[in-house]
């Protein structure tokens, strides 16, 4: 029959094996941090990446298509010309309505702008301040942008979308307005015939 100091003998070999193990583990686990291994994933700046590259790509899917949602207030003139469009800021000019990017900037009475919405009141001026705040507001931002994106820099162009009834005061009141805000070059967009 064994006696107790045999039983033990196995026992404490077990326990030193035991704790060899866990020594050589804190030992590798050490070593692995003292060489720089990531242990944890730091999450935060994760979500700052992939915040920058969501505004990015929304902006590049915003910008990618020029898209003219026709209806009864906005039929826009036919042409045979060859170009295409390019992406730039966009006034449109219906009967009812002056938009810039799609945002209503103000209500337009037939294709007229209210002498209200103008400089000082006066039917003859061709400054439109509310047109101008929101022109501004889209020239500001593509600089902006420029500043980080080189692919994407400034160009002062402008691409207005005008009712073929809207007449040629209104369109040079929006062409001068948008010239005050920096936007020099300007584009009319038309149907392109087949």
């Amino acid at each position: 029959m064994p006696t107790a100091s045999q039983k033990t003998g196995p026992a404490l070999a077990q326990l030193q094996k035991d704790r060899e193990k866990r020594l050589f583990r804190r030992a590798s686990r050490k070593a692995r941090e003292a060489a720089g291994e990531v242990k944890e994933l730091n999450i935060v700046a994760m979500m700052d990446m992939m915040t920058i590259i969501l505004v990015f790509l929304l902006k590049s899917y915003q910008a990618s298509a020029i898209n003219v949602n026709m209806s009864e207030h906005l039929a826009i003139p036919s042409s045979t010309t060859q170009l295409h469009p390019q992406e730039n800021i966009t006034v449109t000019i219906s009967l009812q309505e002056l938009t810039v990017n799609e945002r209503k900037v103000l209500d337009v009475q037939g294709g007229v702008i209210p002498p209200g919405a103008k400089e000082a009141g006066k039917v003859d001026a061709f400054y439109v301040g509310a047109l101008h705040d929101a022109l501004k507001r889209e020239v500001d931002k593509q600089k902006y942008i420029a500043q980080f994106n080189k692919d994407a820099p400034f160009s002062g162009r402008v691409n207005v979308v005008a009712d073929r009834k809207v007449s040629y005061r209104t369109l040079m009141e929006v062409l001068y307005t948008a010239g005050q805000a920096e936007l020099g070059e300007y584009k009319f967009m038309v149907l392109k015939k087949q």
